[in-house]
C-alpha cells in the first residue's frame, strides 16, 4: 500500500503528460502533411491549444521526486515531451526567420527526435501503443495479441540503428516488428530519405505501418549531403549492401522488396530503380524529379512490367506535377505497370496518409521477378 501511495504522483504525471505529448505530436504530423510557403501562416495559427497542457504537464513532471522503478518512465516521457514542444515553438517561430518555410522544416524534425524518445514506451501505455499503430487496426484484438505477447527485451527488434548514432552519413536506422516469426519471411521497405533528412528520423514516416503490417523497413542515410543522383555507384552499392546485410540476419520475402523515397530520395528510387543490376521488385517515388533522359539508362527489359507507384502533389512547388505526368507517360509507353495518384492538396512534404495506399498495392498486387 505504501509503494502505491509513492508511485501515485508519478502515475499522475504520467497520465498528464502522455496525452499532452501525443497532442502535440499529432499537431506535427498535421503540420508536416500539410506544410508549404502558401500555409505556413495557417498552420502556425492552427497550432494554438495544441501544446496548453504540455509545459504544466512537463514542469510538473521535472518538479517531482519520481520513484526509482518509475524513473525509465520519466526518461523517455519527459525528453519525449521537450522535443514535442520545441518543435510546436519552432514553428512559431519560423515566420519571423529570414527563411520561414526552411525553418518551418528545421522545426519539424522536432517530430522525429520525440517519436524515438517516445516509442519504448510503447510495450507498457496503450496510448502510445496505439500511436504507433494505423488507427484502422487500433482495435484488432489478433494484433494487439501480437503485441501483448511480443518479448519487449528480446534482441534484434524494434528500432535498430547500424554504423553510428541515427542520421550517421552512410548508415542506416531500421525497424523490425517485435512479433515477428523467424519461420515466416516479411516484406522488406526501403524507405529514402529527402535532401535535407537522414534516415534516423525518415523511418518514423513508415515504423506505424510496418508495425501494424509486419514488414521490415529499412531508412538508409545517403553518403553526401544527398543521394547520388548523377552517380548511382556511390550511394547505390551502400544500399545493396545494407539490403544484404538485413536479409542475413531477418527472414526477407524477395519477391516483396520495396524501394520508395520522397523527393531525392525519390528521384534517386527512379536512378536506381530502373537499371538492370536492381533487385527490387516494386518502386514507389513520391514528390519526386523525373527527367525523360532517366528512360535512356534504364534497362528495357528490366521496365517490363515492373510495378511502379507514383505520388505528386498537385501543389508541389519545388517539383512540378508536370514532372510525375510525364514520368507516368514515359515509363508506361515503356512497359512498366504504372499507379500514378496526384494529391490535390499535397505540396512538397511526405504524405503519410498515402503509405496505406502504397502498401495495399504493394503487399496486394502481382510481383515482378527481375530478370537474372
Amino acid at each position: 500500500m505504501a509503494e502505491a501511495e509513492g508511485n501515485e504522483p508519478a502515475v499522475d504525471a504520467i497520465a498528464r503528460l502522455v496525452p499532452a505529448t501525443l497532442k502535440a505530436l499529432h499537431a506535427l504530423e498535421f503540420s508536416a502533411r500539410h506544410l508549404s510557403p502558401t500555409t505556413l501562416l495557417q498552420l502556425i495559427q492552427a497550432m494554438d491549444g495544441r501544446d496548453d497542457d504540455l509545459s504544466p504537464a512537463l514542469a510538473a513532471s521535472r518538479a517531482l521526486a519520481w520513484p526509482g522503478r518509475l524513473a525509465p518512465v520519466r526518461d523517455c516521457l519527459e525528453p519525449a515531451a521537450e522535443a514535442a514542444a520545441e518543435g510546436i515553438a519552432g514553428l512559431r517561430a519560423a515566420q519571423d526567420e529570414p527563411q520561414p518555410i526552411v525553418a518551418a522544416y528545421r522545426a519539424l524534425r522536432g517530430y522525429a527526435k520525440a517519436a524515438a524518445s517516445l516509442y519504448p514506451l510503447a510495450p507498457v501505455l496503450r496510448p502510445v501503443s496505439h500511436f504507433f499503430l494505423e488507427q484502422s487496426a487500433r482495435g484488432d484484438p489478433a494484433l494487439n495479441e501480437r503485441l501483448a505477447g511480443a518479448d519487449p527485451d528480446r534482441e534484434h527488434v524494434g528500432v535498430i540503428h547500424v554504423g553510428g548514432p541515427p542520421g550517421t552519413r552512410g548508415a542506416c536506422s531500421l525497424y523490425v516488428p517485435e512479433y515477428h516469426d523467424p519461420a515466416n519471411p516479411m516484406p522488406l521497405v526501403v524507405a529514402l530519405h529527402g535532401g535535407s533528412g537522414n534516415g534516423g528520423a525518415f523511418l518514423w514516416s513508415w515504423l506505424r505501418e510496418a508495425r501494424t503490417r509486419g514488414f521490415v523497413v529499412l531508412a538508409p542515410t545517403a553518403i553526401g549531403a544527398t543521394w547520388s543522383l548523377m552517380d548511382a555507384e556511390i550511394d547505390g552499392p551502400n544500399i545493396a549492401d545494407m539490403v544484404e546485410q538485413v536479409a542475413s540476419r531477418w527472414p526477407i520475402d524477395r519477391a516483396r522488396t520495396l524501394l520508395t523515397g520522397m523527393s531525392d530520395g525519390g528521384t534517386f528510387t527512379y536512378v536506381l530503380g530502373l537499371r538492370g543490376d536492381c533487385r527490387f521488385t516494386h518502386l514507389a517515388p513520391v514528390a519526386a524529379a523525373f527527367h525523360p533522359m532517366l528512360i535512356g539508362f534504364a534497362d528495357a527489359q528490366r521496365l517490363r512490367g515492373l510495378p511502379i507507384h507514383i505520388v505528386h502533389g498537385a501543389q508541389d512547388w519545388m517539383f512540378s506535377a508536370q514532372l510525375a505526368r510525364t514520368a507516368e507517360q514515359v515509363l508506361s509507353e515503356a512497359g512498366a505497370d504504372v499507379v500514378y495518384r496526384e494529391v490535390a492538396d499535397l505540396s512538397h512534404t511526405y504524405p503519410r496518409d498515402e503509405n496505406a495506399h502504397i502498401l495495399d498495392w504493394f503487399l496486394g498486387g502481382q510481383t515482378h521477378v527481375p530478370p537474372a
